[in-house]
């Protein structure tokens, strides 16, 4: 793999207020990513800004919004608003999370934990599925942070997402903070919890920052976004990078937003992890 190639590869999340920036620079980055409910007004200025930057790059559409794992079926003006930005944007993937932040029309400003059990299993399936059907292309699902899990689980989180792409095709989305945030929280095995996905099913990597919190009860790790890449979590890119063919990776940040100049260092070392991956496999490109 060249330079050109790894650059390609490697992406950051667009924010606010970096619109103005990415606009006039896209070419210093090789694809970005937007928060798709951010877009769903046609009619705003950010929107605007978002044609003209598509223009120039590729992007991807990452969701906060379905709530995949509400017990009520997606709802259909929020599909109708993605399909309508996918039309448009034509991102190269689109993802959202294994979580759920909807009940009974209430919204929660967060990413909730599911049980891991059979019932949600089914529930969560039968969400993507008719997210899938609707986009008419696979979802990329994403594995949580989470703080808390429920005793009546009775399926580990790496088994009920595996289960949940064999079951659906639909594709992953592997955030490497996420698993190291959640092994810390619940004492699991971060390489048993890797080992457990199979790569050739996975077609993004996110990485980012996380902020240790001391309670009480003892220490926990929360995923902020908010500072740069652990150098633990480098260390887990790399070990992925070196027996698996490289994807689409974004360096991730979204609280305590820094000037686009500290993302594009943090892409850098990403590009120079993908650089050392072995140049004789096939890549995956954004």
């Amino acid at each position: 793999m060249d330079r050109s190639q790894a650059f390609q590869l490697v992406g950051v999340g667009l924010r606010t207020p970096h619109l103005d920036y990415f606009e006039h620079n896209a070419n210093q980055v090789g694809w970005l990513e937007i928060h798709s409910e951010n877009y769903f007004q046609t009619n705003s200025a950010e929107y605007q800004q978002l044609l003209a930057i598509r223009e120039q790059v590729e992007i991807s559409c990452h969701g906060i919004g379905l709530s995949l794992g509400s017990t009520s079926k997606v709802s259909q003006s929020h599909l109708l608003s993605l399909q309508q930005l996918i039309r448009e944007i034509q991102p190269f993937v689109v993802s959202d999370h294994l979580s759920w932040s909807e009940h009974g029309g209430h919204y929660f400003n967060d990413l909730l934990p599911l049980p891991y059990t059979e019932e949600a299993l089914q529930l969560f399936c039968r969400n993507v599925q008719q997210v899938q059907d609707a986009i008419q292309r696979p979802l990329l699902i994403e594995n949580p942070s989470s703080y808390l899990r429920f005793n009546h689980s009775t399926i580990p989180e790496w088994e009920f997402l595996a289960e949940v792409q064999r079951q659906t095709d639909c594709r992953l989305l592997l955030d490497l903070n996420n698993v190291h945030v959640s092994c810390f929280n619940h004492q699991y095995d971060t390489n048993q919890y890797l080992a457990a996905i199979d790569p050739s099913t996975v077609d993004e990597i996110h990485l980012a920052g996380f902020t240790r919190k001391q309670l009480e009860q003892g220490e926990i790790w929360i995923d902020t976004h908010s500072a740069r890449v652990s150098d633990e979590v480098w260390q887990l890119y790399e070990d992925w990078n070196r027996v698996n063919t490289p994807v689409p990776t974004l360096i991730e940040w979204d609280l305590d937003i820094p000037a686009p100049p500290v993302l594009l260092e943090e892409a850098n070392k990403a590009i120079d992890i993908l650089l050392e991956a072995p140049s004789s496999q096939t890549l995956r490109s954004a």
